[in-house]
């Protein structure tokens, strides 16, 4: 049967994210999904999969239950699916950040950028006083990326503030476009930048993930696969997924 695959994060005041972690792990186990999870005081990071039933009582359940109390009303959600279940258990874990930067300053609670739908991205990224960042892993950025994107070079996200220390300048850099896999990284990026004052920053809603869902082949910009962290290893224009290579030969 065909899984429905959630991509969701939110970030979001949850002082109390240490109580919430076996309730919710209880919540998903009772509806069969597997993926992983990550809470913490800044908010919630997960990719799920499962059937679509389960899939829709879990967004409920994050969006509207109890458990929440109605603190996850803003929650970015991207879905795709998957020929076969992506993951091998569920994980639910408590993080000291839901996206790992390393810096206490850094609050997207409070300020980030400004949001950039799909089928406005073109324009932004196609004008010349942009400069266009790609915030993901080389590994990543080596399997696809947005025409003209500048790779960081980085392992994890943690190095990008260094990147930012050697390699831009808020007086020489006045407009800055970001993009990662689902958003959650550029978001908590440009919030960094905005505090080390740079003017203009903008980054993608819903990140690569929403753009190859929503823009047309024909008229995208992207080249390549992204990179997503389960075992459909890529997907592509449309979300078509890309499995293993060895999988074809078991």
């Amino acid at each position: 049967m065909p899984y429905k695959v959630a991509a969701f994060y939110q970030f979001a005041a949850l002082p109390d994210f240490r109580d919430l972690r076996e309730p919710l792990r209880a919540i998903c186990a009772d509806l069969g999904l597997k993926g992983s999870v990550l809470l913490a005081r800044e908010g919630i990071n997960g990719t799920l999969a499962g059937s679509a039933e389960a899939i829709g009582e879990l967004v409920n359940a994050l969006r509207e239950g109890g458990l929440f109390g109605g603190r996850l009303d803003n929650l970015e959600l991207k879905f795709s699916s998957a020929t076969a279940m992506p993951f091998g258990r569920l994980k639910v874990r408590l993080k000291k950040e839901i996206v790992t930067l390393g810096d206490a300053e850094t609050d997207p609670t409070r300020r980030v950028g400004i949001y950039v739908d799909p089928a406005d991205w073109n324009d932004l990224i196609a004008a010349p006083d942009t400069l266009l960042i790609d915030t993901r892993n080389a590994f990543e950025v080596a399997m696809g990326s947005f025409e003209g994107a500048v790779d960081p070079g980085i392992k994890s996200f943690g190095q990008f503030k260094d990147f930012v220390a050697h390699h831009l300048d808020p007086a020489k850099h006045r407009r800055v476009a970001m993009f990662c896999t689902g958003g959650i990284r550029c978001e908590k990026a440009s919030a960094y930048l905005l505090s080390r004052g740079f003017a203009e920053v903008y980054h993608l809603r819903g990140g690569i993930l929403k753009y190859l869902e929503g823009v047309p082949e024909t008229e995208s910009r992207w080249h390549g696969e992204c990179f997503v962290f389960d075992d459909r290893v890529a997907l592509g224009h449309g979300l078509r997924e890309r499995r293993m290579e060895h999988d074809s030969d078991e």
